[in-house]
């Protein structure tokens, strides 16, 4: 991590002391994304609830500029403004640089038509199968680590040769144990093990944006 990572996470335990408990697994899980995308992969990112807005959440922080303005390259600014001269500047000015992630939940037709034709606990390890290549990363959120569908992404995840990180609460359950890192947050009850995730993956996404523009 550079100097101003190490300040992003710094603030963040200085504003939640008690995870300072994660810190470890807070870099840990920073240097994997960071490595994901230098490899040229994707993030998957699946939740349920609270967790599967928090997906949504994270996705968007990582497609579009958070604290930064992220500008395009000037050869692709180029490239547009080939393609079409007025159309092209007005999105050479208006792009902005994105770090690939989907969110598994977002996809209504699929996930419905396979959890009605097959399993609706093996919709996400569906998508996880197509979507997924070998230098891409699982991003699992579980607030008890414990979610079927979320422990079947996982092995499908494995089996694909993927890394899996997991954020999490309670004991860790399932995610915890089978996660290459899981941040395993201090708090049992679900809406409190959410409101430490937020902080912690918001740093994670301004890492991220230090790292690549």
């Amino acid at each position: 991590m550079n100097e101003k990572q190490q300040k992003r996470v710094k603030l963040l335990i200085d504003r939640y002391p008690m995870l300072g408990i994660v810190e470890k697994e807070i870099e840990e899980v920073f240097d994997i994304l960071k490595n994901c995308y230098k490899r040229g992969g994707k993030l998957l990112i699946g939740g349920n609830g609270g967790s599967a807005a928090d997906a949504e959440h994270i996705v968007g922080e990582l497609m579009k500029g958070f604290k930064s303005q992220r500008t395009i390259a000037s050869d692709m600014q180029e490239k547009l403004c080939n393609v079409d001269k007025d159309m092209g500047r007005v999105l050479a000015d208006d792009l902005q640089g994105a770090l690939p992630a989907i969110a598994l939940g977002n996809h209504l037709a699929l996930n419905s038509a396979f959890a009605n034709d097959v399993d609706g606990d093996q919709v996400y390890a569906q998508q996880v199968w197509g979507y997924g290549k070998k230098e891409d990363v699982l991003w699992a959120i579980s607030t008890s680590g414990n979610a079927c569908n979320i422990k079947y992404a996982i092995v499908t995840a494995k089996a694909k040769g993927m890394t899996v990180v997991g954020l999490t609460g309670k004991d860790g359950g399932y995610l915890g144990e089978k996660a290459d890192v899981s941040i395993i947050v201090p708090e049992s009850e679900t809406y409190l093990v959410q409101e430490l995730h937020l902080p912690i993956y918001h740093c994670l996404c301004l890492m991220l944006e230090d790292e690549f523009f």
